[in-house]
């Protein structure tokens, strides 16, 4: 838990009335109701400990992501697997964007690893282009951390760019760290295929975000390299996931057209919210995930909270400051909820 540390995320929902929770990328649809059921149905073995290899759930996974059960670790959520990989590989010096999820630097900066940045530009919606490369054969760096589609922004990151970028990190010598957490809610193609050609390629994925499942905390990594994903799992103890989580999640595996209904209505959801966000000057950064990025010259979290509306206000991440909001897809009632509710907040 965090101790006398505030909050640097979203979803604080303790000591506030909140009606409105947009400040959270969780999948709008809420959880599978398989998963529901999974969960109620785990409490008759909570005097046993989990299975510590987490068995049911790898095999679960092997199957739905089409690679080797070898090449999956799971962890509490995929923030504790973020500090686990640092832990493990325990880099000099590390390149992330900015901006970007702060637990990164966070992981890393508690390994010792000195971080430094790329800054993304606003007036090209803080896309990741071809001069990155640069940065990459350039730099002396023992670990890249990528994150598509990125957070907050919600740009993906072009799939040959990406694999070039796996290219010159191979032949560099580099680690690469991918974040694809959100990617099964964009519909984005995930570079697992890639994993066997390029030992340094790491993918973190959750059941956090896809599937609404954020208490359960449950996350798991994809890498061909067995040897970090041991020294991985070393670094946490071996019940680190819960039975009901283990549960839940061979549930949202088999929930099946969950996904595509999910995808489906985040599509349609992000083209109104979009829409009218702009109507009200707010112009949102383009997007291709189940949030949106905009800037307001008017504070928006404090009035907006007074009104029951949760927003994560982005003032810290580095690369945005004050004014840089971002707001949650969630269903056409809530949206319309939440559009109402910044009609009558801005002046």
């Amino acid at each position: 838990m965090l101790y006398q540390t505030k909050n640097p995320h979203g979803g604080d929902r303790e000591g506030r009335t909140i009606k409105l929770d947009f400040s959270v990328n969780t999948n709008p649809l809420g959880p599978p109701e398989a998963v529901r059921r999974a969960v109620v149905e785990s409490a008759g073995a909570l005097d046993q400990y989990p299975d510590p290899q987490c068995r049911g759930l790898v095999r679960a996974l092997a199957e739905h992501e089409g690679v080797p059960e070898d090449c999956i670790l799971c962890g509490s959520g995929a923030a504790e697997l973020i500090y686990s990989y640092c832990a493990a590989v325990r880099p000099r010096r590390a390149l992330e964007l900015a901006p970007t999820f702060s637990e990164y630097a966070s992981a890393l900066e508690a390994a010792g690893c000195r971080v430094e940045r790329w800054n993304l530009r606003a007036e090209n919606g803080f896309a990741l282009g071809v001069d990155f490369l640069e940065a990459l054969a350039e730099g002396d760096w023992d670990a890249v951390f990528l994150c598509t589609p990125n957070n907050p922004t919600g740009q993906l990151i072009a799939p040959n760019l990406l694999e070039d970028i796996c290219r010159v990190c191979k032949d560099r010598g580099i680690r690469l760290f991918l974040d694809e957490c959100f990617l099964d809610l964009s519909g984005g193609p995930s570079m697992k295929a890639a994993l066997a050609d390029f030992p340094g390629l790491f993918l973190l994925r959750a059941f956090t975000k896809t599937y609404a499942m954020a208490a359960l905390r449950l996350g798991y990594c994809l890498s061909a390299d067995r040897t970090l994903l041991a020294a991985m799992s070393r670094t946490a103890q071996p019940w680190n996931v819960s039975g009901p989580a283990q549960a839940a999640g061979v549930a949202a595996l088999a929930s099946g057209d969950y996904l595509e209904r999910s995808r489906k209505l985040i599509r349609e959801e992000r083209a109104f919210l979009a829409g009218e966000l702009e109507k009200l000057g707010l112009a949102p950064c383009p997007s291709q995930a189940n949030y949106l990025l905009f800037y307001s010259p008017e504070d928006l979290f404090a009035p907006l909270l007074e009104r029951g509306v949760l927003i994560r206000d982005c003032s810290n991440y580095h690369g945005l400051g004050p004014g840089w909001y971002r707001a949650a897809v969630r269903t056409r009632e809530e949206n319309l909820r939440f559009l109402e509710a910044l009609r009558k907040t801005i002046p």
